[in-house]
């Protein structure tokens, strides 16, 4: 009897830890199976933005050209839509103040802080903190800057794809954002709501879109012409031959919302840089993104006329007190913030850079606040309460 037991133990044991292997194993398998698809969802992902940013920039440069009587067609960064007004716009409420329409801002952030989150979701929301103050600020550019060295590259990538998605008007995301990983919690973010976001019922004189997969049209005269999904009942006619699935900014032939909220008949318009919403309407219209792989990077590489900024400040608590900053002309203001470490770390991790003195790299090294109760002010906190102590002084640019 106790031998018979004795077998009978094993052959359940056996059986027990043959179960439990089948179990691990096919749970290995799923597993595997998952990151495969994420793997290829990351990379279709990527390559849809590699793409889609190959013919943007084309196009950009053509619109750009075009305004200056070069005479070939491109568009500029591509970030605006419509702004958010009953049919009505009311001008005073999307245009910033005081500022000049042909003076730019700017913000570099460290691509570092978001590594320095716990989880998925506080990513996503640190991200959101950036892309909140910069539309407070009516900010038009957001740099996002490796301070590592080469090791926060991910980082950098996965903010700016949030901080581009949060910036696109919602009737568009599904046309350009495909589904990625760094987008999981993007639904938490409280949006922006900035002016080119604009709903079905809402018109303005220029209106955000993506050039539609559908066949060019001809009208009575043979010309051709591009119909570009801006969010309405109808598709808009561009009188251009635009790259498939490319954002641009459509102004309208008639800017009357009788016109552009009707429902049928031919909608048309005229794809323009994404910046003379502000030059000509004095409307605020979104901020462009760009990655800077060193903290050069981030000086060397502006977008804008010219080339440069003429006016750098940096932010650090060993800075001097930003009260005592007098107000001065600028045409493109950079103002840079540091990662968890400062700005003094980014300078040692960047390698193309002679210069040792932090201070010596900006016009203007300045503390934001010098009475900080806090060892520490996030990054997110900073932005806040540096964009606010500058007011003052941007807004005194003519």
């Amino acid at each position: 009897m106790d031998s018979s037991k004795h077998s009978d133990s094993m052959c359940e044991t056996t059986t027990s830890k043959s179960w439990h292997f089948k179990k691990q194993k096919k749970a290995q398998k799923q597993q595997k199976l998952l990151e495969q698809i994420v793997k290829k969802r990351t990379n279709q992902g990527n390559q849809c933005d590699a793409v889609n940013l190959k013919k943007r920039t084309r196009l950009e440069t053509q619109l750009s050209w075009e305004e200056n009587g070069i005479g070939k067609n491109l568009l500029e960064n591509v970030n605006v839509d419509l702004k958010k007004e009953p049919p009505v716009p009311n001008p005073n409420k999307a245009s910033r103040k005081g500022l000049s329409s042909t003076s730019t801002v700017s913000i570099a952030v460290a691509g570092s802080i978001i590594d320095n989150a716990q989880t998925p979701q506080l990513k996503a929301y640190l991200a959101g903190q950036v892309a909140r103050a910069a539309a407070i600020f009516c900010v038009d550019e957001i740099i996002i800057y490796d301070d590592t060295g080469g090791h926060a590259l991910v980082g950098c990538e996965q903010m700016a794809r949030i901080l581009q998605f949060l910036e696109c008007p919602q009737y568009l995301r599904k046309l350009l954002f495909p589904i990625h990983p760094d987008l999981q919690f993007a639904g938490i973010i409280p949006p922006l709501d900035l002016p080119h976001h604009l709903r079905r019922n809402e018109a303005l004189p220029y209106r955000e879109g993506v050039v539609s997969s559908r066949k060019p049209v001809k009208d009575g005269g043979g010309k051709s012409y591009s119909l570009v999904n801006v969010g309405l009942d109808r598709d808009c006619r561009v009188p251009k031959k635009l790259p498939e699935g490319v954002r641009v900014t459509i102004k309208f032939d008639d800017p009357s919302p009788n016109y552009i909220l009707k429902s049928k008949g031919k909608l048309k318009g005229t794809a323009v840089s994404p910046r003379e919403p502000k030059r000509e309407a004095g409307i605020y219209w979104g901020y462009s993104v760009r990655i800077a792989k060193s903290l050069s990077k981030v000086f060397s590489e502006c977008p804008f006329p010219g080339g440069s900024y003429d006016m750098m400040v940096g932010t650090s608590e060993k800075g001097f007190n930003s009260s005592l900053m007098k107000p001065k002309d600028f045409k493109n203001l950079l103002i840079v913030f540091g990662g968890v470490q400062g700005l003094e770390y980014a300078l040692e991790n960047d390698e193309s850079v002679e210069e040792n003195d932090v201070r010596k790299l900006f016009h203007y090294y300045v503390n934001t606040c010098p009475a900080q109760g806090s060892r520490t002010i996030r990054s997110e906190e900073a932005i806040l309460i540096s964009m606010s102590a500058f007011s003052h002084f941007i807004s005194k640019q003519k």
